[in-house]
């Protein structure tokens, strides 16, 4: 039953894993972001460019 505790403790395959999916979700929310900053700012542009025209 230790020999089963002590692989447990020494297996460190699941932790690179873990590094894997945190670095995956950190560049989802930058994605997200930058996506919402620049529709922001397209959807203010286009509004201005609109306004112009009439």
């Amino acid at each position: 039953m230790t020999n089963v505790f002590k692989r447990f403790v020494k297996d460190e395959s699941g932790a690179t894993a873990i590094e894997y999916g945190l670095i995956a979700a950190l560049i989802a929310v930058a994605a997200i972001t930058a996506m919402t900053t620049i529709g922001t700012k397209l959807i203010s542009t286009f509004t201005e460019v609109s306004n112009k025209l009439k």
